[in-house]
């Protein structure tokens, strides 16, 4: 199978993982009237609720300490030849179309290679996307692996020519949280920024309730 079509595949893959929590089906326009979303309406989800890791800049973090911001959390790895590279700049043209509203817009990049994604990696990396408004996180192989569980992300090591030139393959989309920190939509790869863009000024417009 080509990386393509591995990338295609785990895309719509992502859609059957979140499909299956809870008992729930979630489809593309099953949004509540309250919140016509554009993505998967997963409010109320039991998942995706903690992310323990370390910044690029060596600070620990959690979700917590974005609360009164928008946040959208990517899975992804730096030498990630499409998936990851055009979601973050869809990111960083949705966060700029947003103008001032975008500055309450927190992107998040979580790597789930931390074997080549150094801090030093990471922060070059992001500057290339956005700068200091997109922050990357990383962890151990098992804080990787915990904070995936956690958000129902499959990953996995292609092997290459060389031990170290493997791919990865992962799934393909984004966790929307409202400012209260609530996760609130699940963003399918491929939607592209004007729909992600409306589902961004929804939670923009809904205040931090507790």
């Amino acid at each position: 199978m080509t990386l393509s079509r591995r990338h295609a595949l785990l895309a719509s893959l992502s859609l059957t993982t979140l499909a299956a929590c809870d008992g729930q089906v979630f489809k593309s326009g099953d949004a509540p009237a309250h919140a016509p979303f554009k993505g998967i309406d997963i409010t109320g989800a039991t998942y995706a609720r903690e992310l323990h890791l370390t910044d690029m800049n060596g600070q620990p973090r959690t979700l917590a300490d974005f609360k009164g911001k928008v946040v959208v959390v990517f899975f992804g790895y730096v030498q990630c030849p499409d998936v990851c590279p055009t979601t973050l700049a869809e990111l960083a043209a949705v966060k700029q179309q947003l103008g001032e509203a975008g500055k309450d817009v927190q992107s998040i990049f979580v790597t789930v290679d931390p074997e080549r994604d150094t801090p030093e990696i990471l922060k070059a990396y992001m500057g290339s996307f956005g700068g200091s408004d997109f922050l990357a996180l990383h962890g151990t192989p098992e804080e990787t692996a915990a904070a995936a569980k956690e958000f129902k992300i499959f990953y996995a090591k292609v092997p290459g020519k060389t031990a170290s030139s493997y791919t990865i393959d992962h799934t393909a989309g984004s966790y929307l949280f409202d400012r209260a920190g609530r996760v609130r939509v699940f963003s399918r790869y491929g939607a592209g920024p004007e729909a992600l863009t409306a589902d961004l000024k929804i939670l923009l417009a809904e205040k931090a309730a507790a």
